[in-house]
């Protein structure tokens, strides 16, 4: 298999793309490619592109540009996570899962009973690193569309600032009484609102149902967020998706 880069810029058929500083570097010294070799890369536009190692030097790798072409690895399933943030690499892991398993957007989200508490600063910082975390898992995965990161906010500004449209709101409540398994196909998209490791408080549920959100289950075990948010957008693709 052909090794896939993101490039974050507008690519086009016989264009000549210049990567520099890690891009460049990871094709030459993790990858040890050279000159004439092939890899596919995309721009997050929606096709891929066959390109070829053009020059090399130790910070620059220029890459002639092919033809592009659809992958069709993209999900006809829109699902929207919104996840209760939690502490280094749980929060990693959720990102990374959702964007292989074909989520289209992630709210990263503070919470009452979350450990995690951001800055403007701090939470763009976040912000930034679950964006690459997210690229990266499309280079491995196939996908040629990344999913929107969202600045972390607190749920509450969020439930402000959202319109509920016409998706399917689902937020993951141990010991409710509808399982995920028998909810109807969603019409439009579907969001899923997760907790952290505490969970939501009984305020941020109320909260959720007055925002249109329906309390589903995984079942009888409680499961970790990072379990639970994987699970259940996993159902949700096998059920409505392309799993």
């Amino acid at each position: 298999m052909k090794t896939r880069l993101f490039v974050s810029r507008d690519l086009i058929n016989g264009d000549v793309a210049v990567l520099e500083g890690d891009r460049a570097r990871y094709l030459g010294r993790v990858l040890r490619l050279r000159v004439g070799d092939e890899i596919t890369i995309f721009d997050g536009t929606g096709p891929e592109w066959s390109a070829t190692i053009d020059a090399m030097t130790k910070s620059t790798v220029t890459l002639q540009v092919g033809d592009s072409h659809e992958a069709g690895t993209e999900s006809p399933l829109k699902i929207h996570l919104v996840q209760g943030i939690s502490r280094g690499e749980r929060m990693d892991f959720v990102v990374q899962k959702a964007t292989e398993l074909g989520v289209k957007r992630i709210t990263p989200v503070m919470t009452e009973y979350g450990v995690v508490k951001l800055d403007s600063k701090r939470a763009e910082k976040r912000r930034l690193h679950w964006q690459g975390v997210a690229a990266s898992a499309c280079e491995q995965s196939g996908r040629i569309r990344p999913p929107l990161v969202d600045t972390p906010m607190p749920l509450n500004d969020w439930h402000g600032a959202a319109h509920a449209g016409d998706a399917t709101r689902l937020v993951l409540r141990p010991g409710a009484a509808r399982p995920l398994s028998d909810v109807e196909t969603p019409d439009t998209g579907l969001c899923l609102l997760v907790g952290p490791e505490g969970g939501f408080s009984e305020r941020e549920y109320d909260d959720a149902a007055f925002s249109g959100f329906e309390a589903v289950t995984l079942g009888p075990r409680i499961l970790r967020t990072e379990t639970a948010a994987v699970a259940a957008i996993a159902i949700a693709q096998a059920l409505w998706g392309d799993l």
